[in-house]
């Protein structure tokens, strides 16, 4: 796919307002345990596909773009750390987000002369061609940028809007919340940020009550190769190569769907938590586990993050920067518990027990739960986990020019993730996205249809 770098430019927050650093002053804010754990993961990565056959070049340069470069200013003014960088004071105990004055969020403008309708559809896409339309966000041992974005051109067909997080700044309530924050802004041209949606920066609500700091980064130091340095590199491990044959395909379950499992479920036990949440994952990962094949012994696991923004004495406020999660999971279990004929079943007994369980979770234990989770991430013949969740709302992102067509989180192309939203055009459905190879994703699919024909 050729794509055309047309302009790149670093968009400030707006210089009238007293949330601005001055030339003298700059920002800090320290990580905390719910974020350090995601220190060396790479980027979190979402386009936004927006449909307007009217996008000329001429619309999109003088319409669209400015009004997207203008409220991107306005929203940073109360988003500042999405400016700036991942730092480690070599006198600090532990790393911190630091903006200074003149720091801005680096913005690409492409275009490119794809087919529009098919890389925002729903079947099997190329990864590489969804990566070009996805920013870089720079990080060396010392400095890792916090956010940076990417918007392309589809001449006459759209254009797209793409994202690059580093995940221990933000996770995906926060950062969802800050894309629906700026689309609201430029849809309605508002020059002030209303009250209830200004972010809140206070470190203070998060306790650390057995030296949870510590622990992390013990545990995020043992899985660099280096560990003998006292400051640690805040460069992630290699990426996987990804051949041409790996493909994303989202996967749909309407609400009937979603009610039909939930039936065959509660059939064999009725008594379990059986949310759409449950349900939908519980049913990719068995057809995940029948794809992959292989010897039935063999170890599986998966793991979900649960948000503890709730759980917490005393809660989190609703705008709370940053990440707050807990991880779940069910580890070292054999496949053919999964590719059984009740595989399913299992898989969403097993889910109701996790989340039932994840309230009555002590926050002392998180870092022995990561610790769990990364260790058998590493050995696992087949791990899963979710990114993204059906409450974050990502099709009420409208920037003035209608809801995106469609949502695709890219950065599950590893394929040790699935990705998880509400669906478009109903309530109460589920889209799940998927990055495998194409022979193995033409199996995922035919599992999923006929699962559900059964």
């Amino acid at each position: 796919m050729t794509l055309h770098i047309t302009e790149t430019v670093r968009v400030s927050p707006a210089a009238d307002s007293d949330a601005v650093l001055n030339s003298a002053n700059s920002l800090t804010i320290p990580l905390t345990f719910f974020d350090l754990p995601w220190l060396l993961f790479h980027p979190v990565k979402r386009v936004f596909f927006y449909k307007l056959t009217e996008s000329t070049h001429e619309h999109f340069h003088s319409i669209i773009l400015p009004k997207l470069k203008l409220s991107l200013s306005l929203v940073l003014r109360n988003y500042l750390p999405l400016t700036g960088h991942i730092t480690w004071n070599t006198n600090e105990p532990k790393p911190s987000i630091l903006v200074a004055p003149n720091d801005a969020v680096l913005v690409t403008i492409a275009e490119s002369e794809a087919d529009f309708s098919h890389l925002s559809g729903y079947g099997q896409r190329p990864v590489s061609k969804l990566h070009a339309l996805l920013p870089k966000l720079p990080v060396t041992d010392d400095s890792a940028t916090a956010f940076s974005i990417q918007i392309t051109l589809f001449p006459n067909q759209g254009f797209s809007i793409g994202v690059a997080a580093h995940h221990a700044v933000l996770d995906g309530k926060t950062s969802s919340t800050f894309i629906k924050t700026w689309a609201h802004i430029c849809k309605l041209q508002l020059e002030n940020m209303p009250e209830n949606l200004i972010p809140s920066y206070d470190r203070s609500v998060i306790k650390d009550p057995t030296g949870l700091d510590e622990k992390m980064i013990e545990m995020v130091r043992s899985l660099k190769e280096d560990k003998t340095n006292v400051v640690l590199s805040l460069t992630p491990r290699p990426a996987k190569k990804l051949g041409d044959d790996v493909v994303l395909a989202t996967l749909v379950l309407s609400r009937d769907d979603i009610e039909t499992l939930r039936e065959r479920v509660k059939n064999e036990s009725p008594s379990l938590h059986l949310s759409t949440f449950v349900i939908a994952y519980a049913y990719a990962w068995t057809c995940f586990v029948k794809a992959r094949g292989g010897n039935g012994e063999r170890s599986v696991s998966f793991l979900f993050v649960g948000d503890f923004r709730e759980r917490l004495d005393p809660k989190l406020p609703t705008t709370y920067f940053g990440n707050c999660m807990f991880p779940v999971g069910c580890y070292n279990r054999k496949a053919a518990e999964f590719t059984q004929e009740k595989g399913f079943v299992t898989a969403a007994e097993i889910l109701s027990n996790l989340v039932k369980g994840l309230s009555s979770r002590k926050i002392e234990t998180i870092a022995d739960s990561f610790i769990e989770g990364f260790g058998f991430q590493s050995w696992s013949t087949q791990f899963g986990t979710v990114a993204g969740s059906t409450r974050l709302g990502v099709y009420e992102t409208d920037f003035g020019w209608g809801r995106p067509v469609k949502v695709d989180i890219v950065s599950i192309d590893e394929g040790k993730a699935i990705s998880m939203a509400e669906r478009r055009d109903e309530s109460c459905g589920v889209e799940i996205g998927m990055c495998l190879k194409k022979s193995e994703m033409d199996m995922v699919m035919s599992f999923f249809k006929n699962g559900l024909q059964s």
